[in-house]
C-alpha cells in the first residue's frame, strides 16, 4: 500500500500537506472496499495490509479530520471510537508510534472524563446525540479545556507525523521520477 509519489512533491509538501498526502490514498482504498462489502473482517484485512507506520498514520487521520472540526465533534467522534475498544486503542497506539506523549495524554483525559460520565464502551450501547454535549454542563466544560488543548497540540502532532514520514520515506511513499 505505499503510495507513488514525484520526489519533488515530496520535498515541497508542508508538514500538512505530506501526511494528507500519505493518508488520502489509503482513505480511499478503504472507502472502496467498505463500500463492496461493509464487514469488520473487510476492515481488518485492509489494515492488516498497512506498515506499522502507515497504521498509525491511518488511525490518527481518521481521528483528527473529524475531531478538529469543533467541540462537538470532538465530543462525539471520542465517545463513538471510544465505544469500539479495538478502534480507541488504534489511535492511541498510533499517537505512541510517533512518540506523540502530549496529543495521548489528552485523548487519555477525554477517555476518563467520558468514563466518569458512564458513556458505552461497546456499540451495542452506543446511541450517543451531538446535541447531548449541551445538556451536560460538567461534560461541557471538561470538554471545552481538552478541545482548546487539542488544537493548540494537534499541529505539533501533524509536524511530528511529517518528520516521521520524511525520516522513514519507504514506508510511506515510493518515489516516481
Amino acid at each position: 500500500m505505499i503510495i507513488n509519489m514525484e520526489r519533488r512533491k515530496f520535498d515541497l509538501l508542508s508538514d500538512a500537506d505530506l501526511g494528507a498526502a500519505c493518508f488520502e490514498p489509503l482513505i480511499l482504498t478503504y472507502k472502496k472496499e467498505m463500500s463492496k462489502e461493509n464487514d469488520s473482517a473487510v476492515s481488518e484485512q485492509f489494515y492488516s495490509r498497512l506498515s506499522s507506520g502507515q497504521k498509525a498514520l491511518f488511525m490518527f487521520y481518521v481521528y483528527y479530520n473529524h475531531a478538529c472540526k469543533s467541540l462537538v465533534e470532538l465530543y462525539w467522534w471520542s465517545t463513538y471510537f471510544r465505544a469500539q475498544p479495538k478502534t480507541w486503542s488504534a489511535i492511541k497506539g498510533g499517537l505512541e508510534y510517533f512518540e506523540d506523549r502530549e496529543l495521548l495524554n489528552i485523548l487519555e483525559e477525554i477517555d476518563l472524563v467520558l468514563e466518569r460520565h458512564h458513556y458505552p464502551t461497546n456499540l451495542k450501547e452506543f446511541n450517543v446525540k451531538r446535541e447531548e454535549l449541551d445538556d451536560n454542563k460538567d461534560l461541557l466544560d471538561c470538554l471545552e479545556l481538552l478541545n482548546i488543548r487539542f488544537n493548540k497540540t494537534a499541529p505539533f502532532s501533524i509536524r511530528k507525523i511529517s518528520e516521521y514520514i520524511r525520516s522513514n520515506r519507504a514506508e510511506f511513499v515510493h518515489f516516481v521520477d
